[in-house]
């Protein structure tokens, strides 16, 4: 099987890198292979434009590197995204490679008199999400929920992506990390397996 990593952070060096690593690494524990897309490094334009209004409306066919994202997506059998949190909520360059690789068309069907399509539920969709506060701020005032609300059911579900996991990473009491990279190396165990396991619960 193969996982599709993406994350979304300008420092290689971050710890957001480190843990997409990680769940790299714990992804390949069985044989599974992976792509890590830095989405920074390699230059994303996250602007949408009029070729991608053009796209939404279906007047014109996706640009080279929309669809290129689009194909790597269709590789792969499980999406993550690794990112920190900045103003509750994902990375806008994160946010524009979805407005512009999430098209109508490819990711669900949609037109004035069309009802909606939805066209990815064969994906399975991993969220770990890097946070900077402790989880009580994130309780108190709702953020991980709206959150959730915002990502997981307002984006994937639209699409009919399955979202499988659902991570927040807040900061550990004491400055040792290695909590956060062995919770990454468990998740990327965890990719397929889980995925497995409910495919299996679902077919009984």
């Amino acid at each position: 099987m193969h996982a599709l990593i993406v994350v979304a952070h300008p420092d290689p060096k971050s710890l957001t890198h480190s843990v997409a690593d990680h769940i790299a690494e714990g992804a390949s524990t069985f044989g599974n292979t992976f792509e890590i897309a830095d989405i920074a490094a390699e230059g994303f334009d996250p602007r949408f434009s009029a070729a991608d209004i053009a796209l939404f409306r279906r007047e014109a066919p996706p640009s080279a590197d929309v669809a290129a994202e689009q194909a790597r997506i269709d590789r792969a059998d499980a999406l993550v995204l690794v990112y920190p949190v900045y103003w509750w909520s994902m990375p806008g360059l994160l946010k524009g490679w979805i407005d512009r690789v999430f098209a109508n068309g490819w990711a669900y069907d949609e037109g004035p008199d069309t009802k909606l399509v939805k066209k990815l539920q064969h994906l399975r969709v991993h969220l770990v999400a890097i946070g900077g506060a402790d989880l009580r701020t994130y309780a108190r005032h709702g953020y991980f929920g709206a959150m959730r609300t915002q990502i997981d059911h307002g984006i994937f579900d639209y699409c009919g992506a399955r979202v499988v996991t659902s991570e927040l990473l807040v900061p550990p009491e004491t400055q040792d990390l290695r909590s956060h990279l062995d919770a990454a190396r468990v998740i990327g165990r965890n990719l397929f397996n889980r995925l497995e396991r409910r495919e299996a619960t679902e077919a009984a």
